[in-house]
This record gives C-alpha cells, sequence and structure tokens, in this order.
C-alpha cells in the first residue's frame, strides 16, 4: 500500500475568507476587494485590500499575503506573503496561522523552522481549522518539531478527518491500516479511505482497493455501510 501521509498546502485566499465572512455592507474596501478580485482586477483588490489590511482587517491582511505568494497583482514573494499572513496570525485569524506555520515548515520565506511550524499549526489546530489539524499530525507522525508521536498524529488526523479533510482521511486510514497509534483495522482504513477517495484523494483511492484483497465480502460490506452513514462533525 502506498503510505498517504502528507500535509496540506496552501488555501486560496478568495475561497475561504469569503467563505467564512459575512459582511453588514457592501461598500467597505474589504468588499469591494473580493469583487475585484473575483473579476481578476488584482490590482484593484490589492489596493482595497490595502486600505482593509490598515483598520486592522484580518482577512484583508491574509489575502494580501496570499497575493503575495501567488504573484497576483504584484510580484510573488514569499517574503511578503510571510510578513502579512504573520499580521493576521497574531490577529488570531486560524488560517493565516496555519499558512504561517507552513511557510517555516518549507522554509518559504523565513528559515526553515520546524518548532515554529509546529506553534502556529497548534494555534490554528486547537481553533478548529481542518487544514492545521491534518498538519500538526503530520508532525507528530514525523517527529518534526515535536517528539514523534503516533498516538498524538492519529488524535490530530482524526480531528481533521471528522470535519472531511480528505488528506486527513486519508492519513487516519493509512494509521488504521498499519495500527500505528491505533489497535489495527481493516474496516476502519477502509472506511477512512473511502471517505477520501469519494473526494478524489488518488492515494486513498489506490490503498483501498489494494486492502480489499486482505479483507472478507463482510469487511468489506462494513466499511462501505459506515462510511456511507458517515457525517462530517461541527468544528469545535
Amino acid at each position: 500500500m502506498r503510505k498517504a501521509i502528507r500535509s496540506a498546502m496552501l488555501a486560496v485566499s478568495a475561497f475561504v475568507i469569503a467563505g467564512t465572512t459575512s459582511f453588514a455592507q457592501t461598500d467597505d474596501p474589504f468588499t469591494k476587494g473580493l469583487a475585484a478580485y473575483e473579476q481578476k482586477d488584482y490590482a484593484q483588490a490589492l489596493e482595497l485590500y490595502r486600505v482593509a489590511a490598515t483598520q486592522g482587517g484580518l482577512g484583508a491582511q491574509y489575502n494580501i499575503g496570499q497575493m503575495y505568494i501567488n504573484g497576483e497583482g504584484v510580484g510573488k514573494s514569499d517574503a511578503d506573503g510571510v510578513y502579512w499572513f504573520r499580521l493576521a496570525a497574531f490577529g488570531g485569524l486560524a488560517l493565516a496561522q496555519h499558512n504561517l506555520g507552513s511557510m517555516y515548515d518549507t522554509g518559504r520565506g523565513v528559515p526553515e523552522d520546524a518548532l515554529e511550524a509546529v506553534k502556529w499549526f497548534r494555534k490554528a489546530a486547537e481553533q478548529g481549522n481542518s487544514l492545521a489539524e491534518n498538519s500538526l499530525g503530520h508532525m507528530y507522525d514525523t517527529g518534526r518539531g515535536v517528539a514523534q508521536s503516533d498516538v498524538d498524529a492519529v488524535k490530530w488526523y482524526r480531528k481533521a478527518a471528522d470535519q472531511g479533510h480528505a488528506i486527513g482521511q486519508a492519513n487516519l486510514g493509512s494509521k488504521y491500516a498499519r495500527g500505528e497509534g491505533v489497535a489495527k483495522d481493516f474496516v476502519e482504513a477502509y472506511k477512512w479511505w473511502n471517505l477520501a477517495a469519494a473526494q478524489g484523494d488518488l492515494v486513498a483511492g489506490d490503498n483501498k482497493e489494494i486492502l480489499q484483497k486482505w479483507m472478507t465480502p463482510t469487511q468489506i460490506a462494513e466499511a462501505k455501510r459506515l462510511s456511507s452513514e458517515w457525517r462530517p462533525v461541527v468544528s469545535r
């Protein structure tokens, strides 16, 4: 079976910020910036986000950082991306905290620092951010910036998986398949890989096809029943 221990990539700004923020009025600079971004007028979006950012808008600070990372309306700059992520992260925005952790984890825009990565992943994970929950699980799984612990890896993968995070589900399935941090259970492994595969995770799809060769028809049917009855839990 192919090992599916992976961390999440940086998230796309407009998708998350627009999807998690409500606005009382539509003429504020941040809302106008979102509209400009959707129209791919990145220069205008950046100008409006900067106005909102100077007013303390965490979403605007995050989005500016993402635009520097992507090179949208401005030259690509990981260092500038880190600067803006850090502002929003210190303000408590979980997504910015996760992305700042990712930058430290990979050494983009800052010197690679696993301890700092774990710190920021944990801050975001403790707010229920599924990206960070999976990333923190990955750090425990690999022993980067923290003592290696399969039990803690399973704990954080499960939190991400329970929210419907596909990579978290795939990683949790891998732990069940190998009996790492949890009792080996092919039914549970298949269930989580089946859920991840349904979201397009190709590694999980391959793994479940291989795994079923060691399962009985009854076990496979039970795993499929469990995955069909599964429902995501609300972030806590």
